[in-house]
């Protein structure tokens, strides 16, 4: 029988680390201003690590205790702490990290050469953190093409922008994007978005990359011509050029038939006119567009206050747009959690029903105005807790006269005192912000009183209200999820 003590094996080797008199190695972190030294073992880096084993034989004994200095500015001090912990203990606890140090660890790990580790981490983070992943999205995209290595997340990335190519076209950050980004896109067959519109984006790309090129399009040379045609010489293989409407070949394809080949030019035209008739081109096959069904006649309400493009804009808020989110393209959808003329309008219901729940918006509605007021909380309602709560990602918001027009959002500023879990739970339910945004009652019903009140503080960018009290006539809570794929 064989007994494998791995936990005390475990347990022995994170002792090692803090070994203070048996070091041989010293490895030096982050940038200039914060850097912090960490001491190690030779012998347990090079078997633990390929990445070390290659640094350690290629670094000299480089100090009077004859130690060799390791140094990788580019890693951060609390990054590498739990990375050194991994090394000598092989266990890594997620539990209490916020998700952006997990992504940065999986970076890391992968940099630093331990497949297994960034694979786990990579993966933990596709099955559990896909909400962050998907408010997160441009910034992840980005990344795994700068490395290059996160293989499983590039396919998670890619069947979203299938669904939803404008998360990535419409993002601010698109004209930045590295070329190899948008050849991945380009590449796909199952893009649901009109091939014209495929065509805009990338010459508006292509202009950005050129920041040169006239402004006014009638002043353009011919070496302008080239300039763009050089520059989309990769992409312009992979339209499908032959699926184009007639009207949007004349009216967005023939301005710039010039960075076009002659041949692909000319066999456009004749399929224009003689679409029977054979060309020399190759003929791509038409992605793949779901054509928009028709609405059934009797749809039920996902809510009494808000519809469905109070819900695009405010799902373009938790993304960080500056545009909003089209009836069609929104990612998301809001599942109802609570109604108050429903389940009830006491505080101790919200708690009750909500508990648990993360990722949720609170939406009232004013007596007498017709005003929404609500906000977005990432972190999961707890009615156990007392205290602030830390998160960057909540806002609050209005709609004045419920005007999408006539909205003010506004994110919070003071991080550590985002949200605050009152102390009676029989009193308040949402509670954004100290006073910027409450809802309170004294008489155990959100309708009876007016407590329910928004005062001007610091814990957010912007007051929301210029009035101090308001009565609510209704009030929901909705779960933000992802549209499934």
């Amino acid at each position: 029988m064989t007994f494998k003590l791995l936990e005390k094996l475990s347990q022995d080797f994170s002792e090692l680390l803090n070994d203070k008199e048996e070091y041989n190695v010293i490895i030096e972190v982050d940038q200039e201003q914060n850097k912090k030294s960490f001491t190690a073992h030779s012998a347990v880096l090079r078997y633990r690590s390929s990445y070390f084993n290659k640094e350690l034989t290629n670094t000299l004994l480089n100090d009077d205790n004859n130690n060799k200095i390791i140094t990788n500015p580019n890693i951060s001090a609390q990054i590498f702490e739990i990375i050194l912990k991994y090394i000598y203990g092989g266990i890594i606890d997620t539990e209490n990290m916020d998700t952006r140090t997990i992504y940065d660890f999986m970076v890391v790990a992968n940099e630093l050469e331990f497949e297994e580790l960034s694979e786990k981490l990579e993966n933990h983070l596709i099955e559990s953190k896909t909400f962050w992943l998907k408010t997160h999205f441009t910034f992840v995209y980005h990344s795994i093409f700068k490395n290059n290595k996160f293989q499983n997340l590039e396919k998670f990335c890619n069947r979203i922008i299938a669904k939803h190519p404008s998360i990535i076209f419409e993002s601010a950050e698109f004209t930045s994007f590295h070329e190899s980004v948008l050849m991945s896109i380009l590449k796909r067959d199952d893009l649901r978005i009109k091939e014209s519109e495929i065509w805009d984006y990338v010459i508006k790309w292509g202009k950005a990359q050129n920041p040169t090129l006239p402004e006014k399009f009638e002043e353009w040379s011919d070496e302008n011509f080239i300039t763009l045609k050089t520059t989309l010489q990769q992409f312009l293989p992979l339209f499908r050029y032959f699926h184009i409407s007639n009207p949007d070949v004349m009216d967005k394809i023939k301005p710039y038939k010039k960075i076009l080949d002659k041949q692909l030019w000319n066999d456009l035209k004749q399929h224009l006119i003689l679409p029977d008739r054979p060309i020399k081109s190759i003929i791509l096959p038409p992605r793949l567009v779901i054509k928009q069904e028709l609405p059934a006649r009797v749809i039920e309400l996902f809510s009494t206050i808000i519809n469905e493009g109070h819900a695009s804009m405010i799902s373009s808020w938790i993304d960080y747009r500056q545009t909003s989110y089209s009836l069609t393209s929104n990612p998301y959808e809001f599942q109802l959690i609570l109604r108050g003329s429903k389940d009830g309008f006491s505080p101790r219901t919200f708690w009750d029903i909500c508990d648990g729940h993360d990722n949720t918006i609170v939406v009232t509605k004013v007596e007498g105005t017709g005003e929404i007021i609500g906000g977005f909380n990432p972190l999961a309602w707890n009615k156990t807790k007392k205290r602030w709560m830390s998160t960057n990602k909540s806002f609050i918001y209005t709609f004045k006269d419920g005007n999408l027009q006539n909205s003010i959002l506004s994110r919070v500023k003071k991080v550590n005192e985002a949200l605050w879990y009152a102390l009676d739970k029989d009193k308040y339910g949402p509670y954004f912000g100290d006073s910027e945004f409450m809802m309170r009652s004294d008489v155990s019903d959100f309708t009876q009183d007016k407590l329910s009140r928004c005062k001007t503080n610091d814990k957010y960018e912007k007051s929301i209200r210029t009035n101090d009290q308001f009565s609510i006539i209704d009030y929901e809570v909705f779960k933000v999820v992802e549209k499934s794929i």
